[in-house]
């Protein structure tokens, strides 16, 4: 199983990052090593002092696909989920300024929180979800799929032109905007169309 996450899918989230609105997804990965389930602690790591949450939509792969077109993309996921994807912003800032790859700051242990998996079908539309962050009972990023750069169709047929894709492999789907610090003590609850699926502690 592996882990890939679409960066800047969101325009606002990218120009509070004072990045570029990307004209192509912006893909990197995560290990399987980096996957936390069933609401388990995030024992925040001693080598950033800066790690930052981000909440996104994330798809599970239903079935092996490569150069897959956009419109039998849908085909191949049936299940979504919330995760976060965690980063190490201030080891991230010295790796964009060298120039570098971000895995350090992106694909370290315990860095993708996951909750349970819910059947797409249940929603009636993939394009309308709402979906938030709590941290300590406050409101801290608000998102809506409408507000996808590159839907999850697009993501799943451009992706699969470079990387086959495989049953149970997952997708981040970009973080809407809001992203910030976390610290030891913080509760985060996230929630997609109101039902709380994420609800764990940072430690």
């Amino acid at each position: 199983m592996k882990i890939i996450a679409i960066g800047r899918n969101y325009a606002e989230h990218a120009k509070e990052l004072n990045n570029p609105v990307p004209t192509s997804p912006v893909i990197f990965m995560k290990p399987d090593t980096a996957l936390v389930k069933d609401n388990k602690p995030f024992y925040h790591p001693d080598f950033s002092e800066d790690v930052h949450h981000e909440i996104e939509v994330v798809l599970k792969i239903s079935k092996e696909g490569k150069h897959i077109s956009e419109k039998f993309a849908a085909g191949y996921f049936d299940e979504i989920a919330l995760g976060i994807d965690f980063t190490a912003r201030d080891i991230q800032q010295r790796q964009k300024e060298k120039g570098l790859p971000w895995e350090l700051a992106k694909a370290f242990d315990n860095s993708a929180p996951v909750s349970n998996f819910l059947p797409k079908d249940q929603f009636a539309d993939l394009y309308t979800l709402n979906f938030n962050l709590d941290v300590n009972g406050e409101s801290r990023q608000v998102g809506n799929t409408k507000d996808l750069i590159f839907s999850f169709e697009f993501i799943i047929a451009f992706v699969s032109r470079y990387i086959t894709l495989k049953k149970g492999d997952l997708i981040f789907t970009g973080t809407p905007q809001g992203v910030a610090k976390v610290n030891i003590g913080d509760r985060l609850e996230g929630y997609l169309e109101g039902q709380k699926l994420l609800d764990f502690y940072i430690k």
